[in-house]
């Protein structure tokens, strides 16, 4: 094992344990799905964490997210606003989006994805009163998912959402789980709760988040001009 492999796995230990220890504060016996955000990370990174265990791999560009997913056989998640022009090449090689939020680009998914899979979506939910990193409105979250449940090629998973910038996860989240639990009642097939990244995956889980989204506990700090 190289110098690389023995950081990342050191990581990757100290985070699954920092998930359990959440899990056990908040009471829950239930499992969480850990996804390894591997953008700007090379693909290098990606087998090493592949011949660790971890299947679940996201990505916020979709031109990364396709080239990368060619190459490792998983289930990889797109985590990123979406773009129209995009949409044909994310629903090719995504097998999870969380990022929807315009009822346009969800027929546009359903319509692109192939006949021999089933697209499991995320509506992202957004808690800022200033937006912009996306998300529908909690009002607007029924319209969505009643579109969705419509669909052939698409399965509702549940809610996404990011806590917004400047404010305490703390207070962020616990609304999260307010809307969480209302959407749960209403749609009970779908109850997952995609939240949490590399500063605030505890606190998410501790308002029920089912997976997180994390890259830098895992891989380290990124270097953007990758």
């Amino acid at each position: 094992m190289n110098s690389r492999e023995e950081e990342i796995a050191t990581s990757l230990d100290r985070l699954r344990k920092r998930v359990d220890l959440a899990l056990a504060k908040a009471g829950r016996s239930d499992k969480v799905t850990v996804i390894a955000v591997t953008k700007t990370y090379p693909l290098s990174d990606v087998e090493i964490l592949y011949s660790l265990g971890v299947r679940d791999f996201g990505e916020n560009r979709d031109h990364e997210g396709r080239e990368k997913s060619e190459a490792i056989p998983a289930n990889w998640h797109y985590q990123g606003q979406i773009q129209s022009n995009k949409i044909s090449s994310i629903a090719k090689w995504a097998d999870v989006v969380h990022s929807l939020d315009d009822p346009r680009h969800l027929r546009r998914l359903n319509e692109e994805v192939s006949n021999e899979k089933k697209l499991s979506v995320f509506i992202q939910v957004c808690l800022d009163p200033a937006p912009g990193r996306g998300g529908v409105l909690p009002n607007a979250i029924a319209a969505l998912a009643e579109l969705a449940l419509q669909t052939d090629s698409l399965k509702l998973e549940g809610l996404m959402a990011v806590a917004p910038f400047g404010e305490d996860p703390e207070s962020a989240f616990s609304r999260l789980a307010q809307i969480h639990s209302k959407f749960r009642h209403q749609y009970p097939a779908s109850p997952a709760l995609s939240a949490g990244m590399s500063g605030d995956f505890e606190t998410a889980i501790l308002h029920g988040a089912t997976h997180i989204r994390v890259g830098s506990s895992i891989l380290g700090s990124r270097a953007y001009d990758r």
